[in-house]
């Protein structure tokens, strides 16, 4: 048999392969896709049937709130950021906006959005500075190539997955009781999560470090505060802050949908009564510094990252 005759099995054989590679791909998508309408139109008519068959009457109307959304003026929109008095002011909360003015010193003031919005942000980076203080210890007990106890490593990996098992929601119902409803219940409840999320995310990056510098302390007597100090702590501090910059973007999002469904204060809260009582310039205005936030937010958290991490890592990780 020729080398030739041999190349062209080879080439036949790899072309089977991969069709019927693709062919196990098409079946697989087409099923998925399959069972995605099937979980849709079951989740749908679940729906209806809780709304007492109203769900599908109600479905056309799913864009009215718009008619109440948009302003007659949209210069309210900004009056209302900024609280300066509107001429659509009849004596109604829904207009008069200089009613929430949050004067420092005279005549000086801080729009009242502004100030609701830094304590969104101040719950965010308070519980992703009680996140990390906790999860890098954690991570470095929890990580099997540095843990000093595997009995240990086993208690406190349990403990992190106790932590990120429980919504933040729900953490921050437990404590409401002991700390009352507010931005203080919110940071206990972020701040326990960020604990889970941020530890596994440390423990992962602990497991991949090249272990050289930690075997030559080891070889001179440094116990495992020295090595961890010295020979491990260098090498992940890096990727550490940078996870946890992003997850300062997240728990700005969470601090803002706990002020909206669990009371956490801030301008989540604000938000959701505005949109309960149909304030439409003022659910914009608060939309507007929201998005405005979180794009400020991702952009000097990525700028950060970069500086942290390199740029060529960076757009690996992006």
């Amino acid at each position: 048999m020729t080398s030739a005759t041999l190349h062209s099995d080879a080439t036949r054989q790899q072309a089977d392969a991969w069709r019927r590679q693709t062919s196990l791909r098409r079946f697989y998508t087409a099923l998925g896709v399959g069972l995605l309408l099937v979980a849709m139109f079951a989740t749908m008519w679940f729906a209806d049937e809780a709304n007492a068959g109203h769900f599908f009457d109600r479905l056309p109307h799913i864009l009215d709130f718009l008619s109440w959304l948009i302003p007659k003026d949209w210069n309210d929109v900004w009056r209302a950021l900024f609280d300066i008095a509107s001429p659509s002011d009849k004596g109604t909360q829904e207009f008069n906006f200089p009613l929430g003015r949050v004067y420092v010193w005279g005549g000086f003031y801080i729009p009242e959005y502004f100030e609701l919005m830094l304590t969104t942000v101040n719950v965010a980076l308070v519980s992703t500075f009680i996140g990390f203080v906790f999860a890098v210890p954690f991570s470095f007990i929890g990580a099997r190539n540095l843990t000093p106890s595997p009995a240990l490593r086993l208690v406190v990996k349990r403990f992190m997955e106790l932590l990120r098992a429980f919504p933040e929601i729900v953490i921050a119902g437990l404590f409401a009781a002991i700390v009352s409803i507010g931005p203080v219940a919110a940071i206990i409840a972020i701040g326990l999560h960020s604990i889970g999320a941020l530890g596994k995310l440390f423990y992962e990056i602990n497991e991949n470090i090249d272990m050289r510098p930690e075997e030559g302390l080891r070889a001179v007597g440094a116990n495992w505060f020295e090595r961890v100090r010295f020979a491990d702590l260098p090498q992940v501090l890096p990727n550490f802050m940078s996870y946890t910059l992003l997850r300062i973007e997240i728990n700005v999002r969470i601090s803002t949908i706990m002020g909206a469904v669990g009371g956490g204060g801030g301008i989540g809260e604000e938000l959701k009564l505005a949109i309960s009582r149909g304030f439409g310039a003022k659910t914009l205005a608060l939309v507007l510094l929201l998005f405005i936030t979180i794009i400020l937010v991702d952009q000097f958290s990525a700028w950060l990252r970069r500086k942290l991490v390199g740029e060529q890592a960076f757009l690996m990780s992006a």
